[in-house]
């Protein structure tokens, strides 16, 4: 069967040039491999923050001229450099109820519960439709898909469909927010999985709209695709609705340094975390200490920092009289605690994504500048359905520790399989076994600090190897499956 590709792809989220979450990290590593396959038809639509969105965005009013109006149009400050469109939103406030009625009367979305981000989220992404459908116009109705991320940009999916139906749409969902909800609110998501409805768990946690409009959106997008096989039962069990296609998260090499000028980058991390420490605990060390850490969103238990620190509190007490040392940063944004001098292991916490921190020794530093220099990375989440941080880890060539719950911890046990030394140390974590877990993570560390440096090496070594296998490169047909899957329900639904 022949294959159909789309001539443009138009792609939104809340997250183009706002670094908030885990999507930021897979569009922005994606848009490499998009810009080769379709040369400046790519092109992503953002919400315009202002000053905010300018350190990862550089505007070039010659792009795209005269064919788009009211919005910034320029690069996104990524590997392959894609187009970004950003544009305000604010103008629709006073259409805000005339636009939620008419996604009840053609789409059956529940806005009357609306809440927390909904409205700013929902008007943005009402606006993308509308950008989307002017710039359609403009370049003379090309084969095109629309790609819209999570809950947010459902409102671009359900514009087009009305107002430029021969526009194919694409819906991901990188978390159900049922499923995310669940787990944050301390009920056990998986023990009882087979229990839990969605429509009935919005009700009671307070997600009426926002869940309305992930299903919605989900149902009657042309193709619609999450993240792991894991996310995908999720679906099924709280939307309703068995995804098209999964479509694996990968990541661009373009982001870690060559092989030239690695180890440098290394050395230069290693020294400005070490400088940091001995600032931040008043010793000097006299060995070098193991450089280890947990990072992402402030979600305590969803990502596992209750038990991080259980276990770096555990890690102490079996050091305790040894000469190993363990320096445990915590990388959670906006999360800010002392640091808590635990003996062997010191536990410090960098409450600020990197680039804006005031901390002097790591001064202008991003978060893979510092990743480099880490020795091994520790992410036990409970909710997690790919796991973008232990993937950038291996990345990096640090060895990483995750859990059965994360769909890339899902991923590596496959594709390590074969591999003699395994970077990535898959812990199995259930509702009811969290000791066990915390004693699992102190037994690794202990393991990896009581292995030579050629040992360790050879680990490092394998994440690196580990990594290559995630390429987009590799991932990338997914993508173009879901697109062709799209068009040709796009062609059937307008019939």
């Amino acid at each position: 069967m022949k294959t159909i590709q789309p001539e443009y792809i138009f792609e939104t989220s809340w997250e183009v040039c706002n670094r908030v979450g885990g999507i930021y990290a897979v569009l922005s590593t994606r848009a490499a491999s998009m810009q080769e396959e379709h040369p400046d038809k790519v092109i992503f639509f953002g919400p315009d923050l202002g000053n905010s969105s300018d350190k990862f965005f550089r505007e070039d009013k010659k792009l795209l001229k005269g064919k788009l109006s009211h919005c910034r149009i320029g690069r996104w400050q990524v590997p392959g450099q894609p187009i970004a469109v950003l544009l305000p939103w604010q103008q629709l406030q006073e259409q805000k109820n005339a636009i939620y009625a008419w996604a009840w009367e053609h789409f059956g979305v529940q806005s009357h519960a609306a809440n927390g981000d909904y409205d700013d989220s929902c008007l943005f992404a009402y606006a993308a439709g509308q950008k989307m459908e002017e710039l359609y116009r403009a370049l003379g109705e090309p084969v095109t898909c629309a790609h819209t991320n999570e809950w947010q940009t459902a409102f671009t999916l359900f514009y087009l469909q009305a107002h430029c139906p021969q526009i194919a749409t694409l819906f991901t969902t990188h978390a159900t927010g049922i499923g995310r909800s669940i787990a944050g609110n301390g009920k056990p998501l998986y023990d009882y999985f087979t229990g839990y409805h969605g429509d009935q768990m919005a009700e009671e946690l307070g997600l009426v709209s926002k869940h309305s409009v992930e299903k919605q959106a989900a149902w009657h997008a042309d193709c619609f695709t999450t993240v792991s096989d894991l996310t995908a039962h999720e679906c099924l069990q709280l939307l309703d609705k068995q995804p098209d296609i999964v479509t694996p998260n990968g990541f661009e090499s373009g982001f870690v340094p060559s092989k030239t000028i690695f180890p440098d980058k290394r050395k230069k991390a290693s020294v400005a975390l070490l400088r940091l420490a001995e600032e931040k605990t008043g010793n000097t060390f006299q060995t070098s200490p193991l450089m280890l850490c947990i990072a992402g969103r402030q979600e305590w238990k969803n990502k596992g920092i209750d038990i991080f620190l259980d276990s770096m509190q555990r890690l102490a007490e079996q050091l305790q009289g040894t000469s190993h040392t363990v320096i445990a940063w915590v990388l959670i944004p906006y999360l800010s605690q002392p640091m808590r001098d635990l003996g062997n292991v010191k536990v410090i916490f960098i409450p600020h994504y990197l680039p804006t921190n005031d901390e002097p020794a790591i001064k202008g530093f991003s978060y893979y500048d510092l990743l480099i220099g880490m020795d091994l990375s520790v992410f036990p989440s409970y909710y997690e359905p790919w796991g973008y941080t232990p993937l950038e880890s291996v990345a990096f060539h640090v060895p990483t520790i995750t859990t059965s719950l994360a769909g890339f911890g899902l991923w590596a046990e496959g594709a390590q399989a074969k591999m003699t030394h395994k970077p990535v140390h898959i812990i199995h974590r259930t509702d009811s076994n969290y000791w066990d877990v915390v004693s699992e993570i102190v037994t690794s560390v202990v393991t990896y600090l009581e292995m030579t440096t050629k040992e360790q090496g050879l680990f490092r070594k394998a994440a690196a190897a580990l990594a290559a296998k995630a390429d987009w490169k590799h991932f990338y047909p997914f993508y173009r499956k879901a697109y062709q899957i799209a068009l040709e329900h796009m062609s059937k639904r307008n019939k």
